[in-house]
C-alpha cells in the first residue's frame, strides 16, 4: 500500500463530554465493537468487574474518573483508528485542550436527560475554533430523556450548529427497542446483555416488517414513523460538505452502556470522518502527504512504566512517514535527535513500531529533552505553533513532610512537573524552598500528591495558597522589578522559565496594581504564547 493510501486510512478523533455523560464508556464500547477487547470494562470498576483499558491509571480506577487522557490504537474496517480518551472533569481541562490540537475530528457525547452541559459547550468551542468536525452521540436512551426534538434543537440553539439526525429512536427509556437508520431506511432492534460486556444481539428489519411491528411497542412505532416524516420535511439535510467544514453535526442516538447504537456510530462515524487534514508552520500549509517526516510533541506521560521511571512523548505525526530509528530536530532547540525508543500505544501497554503514517500518535520513550509542543522534523524550518499555554487559577504549596526523602520527593516532583500539566513558580521573598504549584483545577494537587506517593514513595502535603490570579509582569524600558509597589495581598513570583509573574488574590487589585506602577503592563500568557481561559476561548 502507498504512503497516500495509508495515509488515507487513519482517523484521529477524540471523544469529548460533561462529566458522567458516558464517555469513557462509550470508548470502551467503541473499543468492544472494534475488536479490540473481547470484554467490555465497567467505569466504577467494581470489585467483581474490571476496570475499563482507557483508564489505567490507578487513582483513575479507584475514583472511576478518567484523570489522564489515553490513546488507543486499533485498525477496524480497513482503518487505522486513534481514539484519544480524554478526561471529562473540568480540572483537567487542561490535559483534554492539548489533546483536542492532535485531532482530525471529534465525537461529542450527551446526556439524552441534561442535554448540553458547561464543560461540554467548553469543548466545543475549543473544537470550533480550531475547525475540528463534530459528530455527535446523544447517551443513555435508556433512561428518561427529553425528547430528540429538544435534543437536536438545543445543539442548534447554544451551539450554533446545524444538527442531522443519522439515525432515531423507538422509545425512550424501558420502551427504548431499537433505532431506525436514516440511511438505510433499515430498523435495528437491540437485545440487552449483561452488563453490556458483550456486544448485543440485533435483528436488522424495514418498518413494515412483521418481526419488527411484533417486537416494538405499538406507540413507539407510531411515534417514530410521524417523527421521521416531519424530520423528513424540516430538518437538516445530510451534507458531507458542511460536516467537513464543522457546520453541520451527525447526530447519533443510543445507549453505550447496553451498547445500542455503538455498531451504527461506529461504521458511519469511520466513513464520513475526514482523513489527516494539513497543518500550518508559519505561513505555510503542510499537507499530510508530503513525503517528509514532522510531528508535534502534545504530551508528556512520566513513569508510565514505574520500574524504568521513564517518559513517554506522545507526537502527532503531521507529515511524511515515521520510521524507528530516523534521525530527526527539535526544531525548539536546533538538536538533532534519534527516534529509536518508538512505541504503538494501547493506553499503558505498549509495543514496539517500526514505521507509522500521518494521521498516527506514536509514544517515545526515554528522557529526551522535549517539552510539549515541541516540533520535530526532518526539515528543521518546520515549527508547528499547535499547543495552546494555560494560567492557572488554583495554587498551592506542596511540602515534603519527611526531609530524609527530600531526594525521592525532588526527583518525583520533577518527573510530574515535565508532564505540564501542572506548573511551578518560586516566590521572591520566600524564605523556604517549598514548591508553589499552579494548576487549572485543585484536583490537579490531589493527583500529584497521590503519585508522588504511589509512584515515587515520596509522602507529600497540600497547603492551598491565597491567589487565584495570575498574569505575567511587561516591564518598560529600564523598569526594575524590585522597585514595584505591591498591594497588600499581592506576591511577586517567577514561572518555570524565570518569567516575572504577579499574583493576586482575586482580579480586583489588577487595576490598583496598574495605577501604582505606571508604564508596567500585566500579559495572560507568558511571552511567545497564548492562554486558554475557563471559558474556551484563546487570549
Amino acid at each position: 500500500m502507498s504512503p497516500e493510501q495509508e495515509i488515507a486510512r487513519r482517523r484521529t478523533f477524540a471523544i469529548i463530554s460533561h462529566p458522567d455523560a458516558g464517555k469513557t464508556t462509550l470508548t470502551e464500547k467503541l473499543l468492544l465493537y472494534g475488536g479490540a477487547l473481547n470484554l467490555a470494562g465497567t467505569v466504577t470498576g467494581r470489585k467483581n468487574q474490571r476496570a475499563t483499558a482507557s483508564d489505567w491509571m490507578e487513582l483513575e480506577k479507584q475514583r472511576g474518573i478518567s484523570i489522564s487522557s489515553t490513546v488507543l490504537q486499533f485498525d477496524y474496517g480497513g482503518c487505522v483508528v486513534n481514539l484519544l480518551d480524554t478526561p471529562g472533569h473540568k480540572d483537567f481541562s487542561e490535559d483534554t485542550y492539548r489533546v483536542l490540537t492532535a485531532v482530525d475530528s471529534a465525537i461529542m457525547v450527551i446526556d439524552a436527560g441534561k442535554g448540553i452541559e458547561s464543560q461540554t459547550r467548553k469543548l466545543f468551542e475549543v473544537c470550533r475554533r480550531r475547525g475540528v468536525p463534530i459528530f455527535t452521540f446523544i447517551n443513555k436512551l435508556d433512561r428518561p430523556t427529553r425528547h430528540p426534538f429538544d435534543l437536536l434543537d438545543e445543539l442548534e440553539k447554544v451551539l450554533g450548529i446545524g444538527a442531522c439526525a443519522m439515525n432515531w429512536p423507538l422509545g425512550t427509556g424501558p420502551e427504548f427497542q431499537g433505532l431506525f437508520d436514516r440511511r438505510s431506511l433499515e430498523v435495528h432492534l437491540f437485545e440487552r446483555t449483561v452488563h453490556g460486556a458483550y456486544r448485543a444481539p440485533v435483528k436488522v428489519g424495514g418498518l413494515d416488517d412483521a418481526f419488527v411491528k411484533e417486537h416494538t411497542m405499538p406507540a413507539s412505532l407510531a411515534q417514530a414513523v410521524d417523527e421521521l416524516a416531519l424530520m423528513d420535511e424540516a430538518g437538516h439535510a445530510f451534507d458531507r460538505g458542511k460536516i467537513d467544514r464543522g457546520e453541520l453535526t451527525p447526530v447519533f442516538f443510543g445507549s453505550a452502556s447496553n451498547n445500542f447504537g455503538v455498531q451504527l456510530l461506529l461504521d458511519s462515524y469511520l466513513e464520513l470522518a475526514p482523513p489527516p487534514r494539513a497543518r500550518r508552520s508559519g505561513e505555510i500549509e503542510i499537507a499530510p502527504t508530503r513525503p517528509d517526516f514532522s510531528g508535534f510533541v502534545f504530551k508528556i506521560q512520566a513513569n508510565m512504566n514505574p520500574r524504568h521511571r521513564d517518559r513517554v512523548y506522545f507526537i502527532r505525526i503531521a507529515s511524511g512517514k515515521f520510521e524507528r530509528d530516523m534521525q530527526v530536530v527539535n526544531t525548539r532547540s536546533g538538536e538533532k535527535v534519534r527516534l529509536s525508543n518508538s512505541m504503538r500505544l494501547f493506553a499503558q501497554d505498549r509495543e514496539t513500531v517500526d514505521e507509522s503514517y500521518a494521521g498516527d500518535v506514536v509514544g517515545i520513550v526515554g528522557n529526551q529533552d522535549f517539552r510539549i509542543g515541541d516540533t520535530v522534523a526532518v526539515d528543521p524550518t518546520i515549527r508547528y505553533a499547535e499547543t495552546p499555554q494555560f494560567a492557572p487559577e488554583c495554587f498551592a504549596f506542596l511540602h515534603n513532610p519527611t526531609p530524609g526523602k527530600y531526594k525521592r520527593f525532588r526527583e518525583g516532583l520533577d518527573q510530574l512537573l515535565s508532564e505540564s500539566v501542572v506548573q511551578v513558580f518560586s516566590l521572591r521573598d520566600a524564605i523556604q524552598r517549598i514548591p508553589l504549584l499552579g494548576a487549572v483545577g485543585p484536583l490537579q494537587f490531589e493527583v500529584v500528591q497521590y503519585r508522588l506517593e504511589a509512584e515515587y514513595g515520596a509522602e507529600a502535603r497540600i497547603e492551598r495558597a491565597p491567589w487565584n490570579v495570575i498574569r505575567w509582569l511587561v516591564a518598560p524600558p529600564g523598569g526594575d522589578v524590585a522597585a514595584l509597589d505591591l498591594p497588600s495581598g499581592v506576591a511577586l513570583a517567577n514561572d518555570g522559565l524565570d518569567h516575572p509573574v504577579i499574583l493576586f488574590p482575586d482580579p480586583w487589585p489588577i487595576a490598583f496594581f496598574l495605577k501604582r506602577n505606571p508604564g508596567w503592563e500585566l500579559a495572560e500568557a507568558p511571552p511567545g504564547s497564548f492562554v486558554v481561559r475557563e471559558s474556551g476561548a484563546a487570549a
